[in-house]
């Protein structure tokens, strides 16, 4: 069985990125779980905050869930031509302590997907984490892109209305879990 984490980087309730995430729960390929993981409760970054009191409940729930899946997607909003604070926030909680960055990050497959109101998807924002995981030394996959641009009119309700996008994440999702099976072997 191939485990799939997938993390939405917004916090948001009616957010297009957790509507994707949920929606892509449910298209999990024979032979795959996907379990979602979430930024919620995870304060902002605080060596002093480590130092005293060490790593938070909820950095330490997510980070498991990464160390322990074979691959991660990050549904990730753009926010201003670039990455959300609240989301690279977690990805730097999960870092730490620097001696963790093997067993959470190193070697894995991740993905990154992402839905926007704007005309472009999350072009910037998917772009501006390749640094961020190429230091991390994630394995990131290149196989496809999944960019929903004009997201209100594609989600409504928190739900995934469009069939041409339900199709595109399928896609995305099928194709991502093929290649962390072929990478696992």
């Amino acid at each position: 069985m191939t485990k799939l984490v997938a993390i939405s980087g917004s916090l948001r309730k009616a957010s297009f990125n957790t509507a994707l995430l949920k929606a892509a729960l449910t298209m999990a390929p024979e032979g795959v779980e996907i379990v979602e993981g979430t930024i919620r409760g995870i304060p902002l970054y605080d060596a002093d905050v480590e130092a005293a009191d060490g790593i938070p409940e909820a950095v330490a729930r997510l980070k498991d869930l990464a160390a322990a899946a074979d691959g991660v997607i990050l549904f990730t909003p753009e926010y201003n031509n670039g990455i959300p604070g609240v989301f690279k926030n977690a990805i730097d909680w999960m870092s730490r302590p620097p001696a963790d960055i093997p067993r959470v990050f190193t070697a894995k497959p991740f993905a990154i997907a992402g839905a926007s109101p704007g005309n472009f998807g999350t072009l910037l924002s998917q772009e501006a984490w390749l640094p961020v995981m190429r230091t991390l030394g994630t394995v990131p996959w290149f196989g496809a892109k999944l960019m929903v641009s004009r997201a209100g009119t594609l989600i409504e309700d928190g739900r995934l209305i469009d069939e041409a996008t339900e199709r595109k994440l399928r896609d995305f999702i099928t194709a991502f879990a093929a290649f962390v099976e072929q990478y696992k072997r």
